[in-house]
């Protein structure tokens, strides 16, 4: 076996339209199908691939063990880092900016609504 690529993250949240909404707004993901779950979600895409699967929990979506997160962040790989940056600066949206110059990327450090930490990795050179 040889693992090729992250498929997808799943997160769990009690602001479940708040979420679709930020996805949607900020990352230019698009709802799109999920199975017929017993639980109430949404999978958002990026093209063909559900890259983030959101399950809607009543009361706090918990942490780890003792309160301490688990999943420090997320990462995906995108194009079009200045109409990006463009748009948080539009949307007021908090976000951090690291230039990685050994491996040629720059990153953008954003938080979702329940305090997920993301990096959207794009290339130096755009």
């Amino acid at each position: 076996m040889q693992i090729v690529k992250l498929d997808h993250v799943n997160l769990r949240t009690s602001r479940l339209d708040t979420m679709i909404d930020w996805y949607t707004k900020v990352l230019g993901l698009r709802r799109g199908k999920r199975p017929g779950f017993s639980f109430d979600g949404a999978w958002m895409y990026a093209d063909d691939a559900a890259v983030v699967h959101l399950v809607s929990v009543d009361g706090e979506p918990g942490a780890g063990s003792e309160g301490e997160l688990k999943l420090e962040h997320f990462a995906l790989a995108a194009s079009g880092r200045a109409e990006f940056e463009a748009r948080l600066e539009a949307m007021g949206e908090r976000y951090r900016r690291s230039d990685i110059s050994d491996f040629k990327l720059v990153q953008i450090n954003i938080w979702d609504p329940d305090g997920n930490h993301i990096h959207i990795d794009f290339p130096a050179d755009e």
